[in-house]
């Protein structure tokens, strides 16, 4: 699947949004892709785990046991690419202290780990997840996203791929230009 089709699919499916958004770095955006939009379809999903391993290759040939995404927005994908992959399916849940795995999750030591997430900005979500995974004494062999909005601005140190890149320009709220056109800003996660 080529950017251009996973581009039109997510925009068919309603996950690209056009408006005034708080994303989850506190920075505001015009733009906000909610891929939650587009995981509600099964087959959809599948397509887009099938076409992720694949962008993926190097860290498939390392054969990762488990799948850990970042609850909320990285659970249906984790565990549709542990469905691919025929591996595990974890996420990491958001605490003051960073994420952290609940509900008995556990990993083994030197286990080998992918991450996916469904939507990467500043990675924040991420390295989050690669610390209690590291922390947790497993190995992260790679990071996959859907897309990656980040402007190639984020560094896993691990290798990353996405399905689409798609660079969205976003703002500190002070210097937002659409607060100062007086637009309504939208949660759309709260």
């Amino acid at each position: 699947m080529n950017p251009e089709a996973v581009r039109t699919l997510l925009a068919e499916a309603g996950a690209i949004m056009e408006g005034h958004f708080l994303l989850t770095s506190g920075r505001h955006s015009r733009y906000f892709v909610q891929c939650s939009q587009v995981l509600q379809y099964p087959d959809h999903t599948a397509a887009l785990t099938a076409a992720l391993a694949e962008r993926l290759q190097p860290v498939m040939e390392l054969r990762p046991t488990t799948v850990v995404g970042p609850a909320l927005g990285g659970i249906v994908l984790a565990y549709e690419m542990a469905r691919t992959l025929r591996a595990r399916a974890l996420y990491a849940e958001k605490t003051p202290g960073g994420m952290v795995f609940r509900r008995g999750f556990r990993l083994r030591p030197a286990e080998t780990v992918l991450v996916v997430e469904d939507v990467v900005t500043t990675g924040g979500s991420v390295n989050a997840v690669i610390e209690a995974v590291r922390d947790a004494g497993a190995w992260v062999a790679g990071v996959g996203a859907l897309v990656d909005r980040s402007g190639g601005d984020v560094g896993f140190r691990v290798p990353f791929a996405s399905l689409l890149r798609l660079p969205m320009e976003d703002w500190d709220p002070r210097l937002c230009p659409l607060c100062h056109a007086g637009i309504a800003l939208v949660r759309p996660k709260g």
